[in-house]
């Protein structure tokens, strides 16, 4: 029986879109194209051939891997074919496919092998994810260098002098090119916002920050053998000093993968064992700046349209490194936006290219630090400036006196509160005065890895397991996370903020003048309707959006 007609009698098209998928196909194979259309989904059609072929159906998550058994069978033919033997069965070795048709990789696999082959059928994706899990992201590329590798070659990657063009010339190989290309890839793959790469005394890890939290990825162990070489590619790649490997480096990467602009920040560290990477990879596909992406709350959008709408004072935008601070400031940028306002920026790095407005990247080594810029900044006319960190008290008096001269200054600030703010500038030196009279708002914020919506599922809260400050009456039901593939078992996809919005009225300008504490400002303000981060935090835990584990996690108790 054709493909066209096992998908028909199976029912998972109709003779229509047989039809269309057979006029559209241009010689692909039917189920292929299928699939592609969006007619069926993968599941849908495997399952099919695997009734009709007489073939089993498998769901890799379900299944254990026999470490023992993966060895035994060549790295290379598993990633080119992507094939993946499960177990044995019966003087067979039981392998995952996802294409019951090509019988050309099974003869081959198995004559490599050794071993007779029963196929089962398995998403494609599956079986890529659980040979990266188990053989590491470029494994075939690692088993290739391998073979070509000689002992003399090694050697050479730690020498110095004349070695060093040697190991320029290792990391320009096409081997290696494909490995760092490979890690870079499978990073993107899963959303990863950095790259570690740290040398330790067992060999290099790898590991990519996904949603906020970094797990490791698997990889060969005969990568160790390439340590140099691949760091000395990254550092080519950042156009930085190869031979320089005693002081810290930073660079810039500018890629096209997968039709998608890159932009990857490189900072290199010396360490113990070796040199310890970091990527931080922005991918400017995925960055769309509007405010109503960013997740603040309906009450606190109010609020702040009205701040960043002001014709002069400070807003200031708190919390830890990665908490989406420029974020939420590029979104208010654009939000305001347009060709009679002029916006200029002073960043360290310029880290998105935007259309509109004016932005300039300071460069300490030549004097143009964050102050010095702000200073030049006023004489070009500017309605808008934003700084891209408040870091010393130079800066900070800047930005109270552009404010003073009738602009609106955007910053952040590194405090763990929006309250924290006011002191935090009184500690660089401004005048607790100017502080009080120029900041007009302090947006805190963090962000929560949200539910995956395919597998969260609801439990009923139980009062001695909750912390004592969540909201009372419990409800009925509560959501946590599972795990499936959709979210990689991690029971999470994606991240949004929790915010807290302190404006300033008078009360809190008469406390700031006082140098009241942080302690003080923020129970004058709950007094007056103000939401901290762990009470926004909570909201996003009632209406499904997270757990109570993300907020307690990223959030302090309110003891006020």
């Amino acid at each position: 029986m054709e493909i066209g007609e096992i998908l028909l009698s199976q029912g998972v098209v109709s003779r229509e879109q047989m039809q269309l998928a057979q006029s559209l196909a241009n010689g692909r194979r039917l189920d292929l194209q299928v699939v592609e259309m969006g007619l069926a989904t993968e599941d849908q059609v495997l399952q099919a051939l695997a009734t009709e072929l007489g073939m089993k159906y498998v769901e890799l998550g379900e299944m254990e891997v026999d470490r023992e058994l993966l060895d035994r069978f060549p790295a290379r033919e598993i990633f080119r074919h992507t094939l993946f033997p499960l177990s044995r069965h019966n003087g067979s070795v039981i392998v995952a496919t996802s294409d019951p048709f090509d019988l050309e990789a099974l003869d081959e696999v198995s004559s490599l092998s050794g071993f007779r082959l029963e196929p089962v059928l398995a998403r494609r994706e599956d079986i890529s994810r659980l040979i990266k899990e188990q053989l590491g992201v470029g494994g075939d590329t690692i088993t290739e260098m391998v073979s070509q590798r000689g002992t003399e070659d090694v050697e050479l990657l730690e020498g110095l002098g004349e070695a060093e063009g040697e190991l320029a010339e290792m990391a320009q190989a096409a081997s290696v090119v494909k490995l760092v290309n490979e890690l870079l890839i499978e990073a993107l793959n899963q959303n990863a916002s950095d790259v570690h790469v740290e040398p330790q005394e067992a060999g290099l890890v790898v590991r990519y920050r996904v949603d906020g939290l970094l797990r490791i990825q698997p990889m060969s162990q005969e990568i160790n053998y390439f340590q140099a070489a691949i760091i000395s590619r990254l550092k080519i790649m950042a156009k930085l000093n190869i031979a320089e490997k005693r002081l810290p480096q930073d660079g810039r990467i500018k890629l096209r993968v997968l039709g998608r602009e890159i932009d990857v920040r490189m900072s290199i560290i010396p360490m113990m064992h070796g040199e310890g990477i970091v990527l931080r990879i922005l991918d400017k596909s995925r960055m769309v700046f509007n405010l109503k992406n960013v997740g603040i709350p309906a009450d606190m959008a109010r609020n702040f349209h009205e701040l960043i709408t002001m014709p002069h004072g400070i807003l200031l935008v708190t919390g830890p490194t990665g908490s989406g601070k420029t974020t939420t400031l590029y979104s208010a940028l654009n939000e305001i936006k347009k060709p009679s306002i002029k916006i200029i920026t002073v960043e360290d790095p310029v880290e998105y290219q935007t259309p509109g407005i004016n932005q300039i990247q300071v460069h300490a080594k030549i004097g143009l630090t964050f102050a010095a810029g702000l200073r030049s900044i006023l004489r070009h006319d500017p309605d808008v400036i934003l700084i891209g960190e408040i870091r010393d008290g130079e800066t900070a008096n800047a930005a109270i006196q552009s404010s003073l001269t009738g602009h609106l200054v955007f910053s952040t600030l590194h405090t763990n509160d929006a309250a924290g703010a006011f002191t935090r500038l009184v500690d660089m030196g401004v005048e607790p005065y100017l502080a009080a009279s120029t900041v007009e708002g302090v947006m805190a914020q963090r962000l929560v890895r949200v539910l995956c919506k395919h597998c969260k599922t609801t439990y009923q809260p139980n009062a001695a397991d909750m912390p004592a400050d969540f909201p009372k009456p419990l409800p009925e039901k509560l959501w946590r996370a599972v795990g499936c593939r959709q979210c990689r078992d991690s029971g999470f996809k994606g991240r949004l903020g929790i915010f807290e919005l302190l404006r300033t009225d008078e009360g809190i300008r008469q406390m700031c003048i006082e140098r009241a504490s942080t302690v003080q400002i923020v129970s004058y303000s709950l007094r007056n309707g103000f939401i901290t981060l762990r009470q926004d935090g909570w909201r996003r835990v009632l209406d499904g959006t997270t757990t109570v584990e993300e907020v307690t996690r990223i959030t302090k108790p309110d003891y006020l």
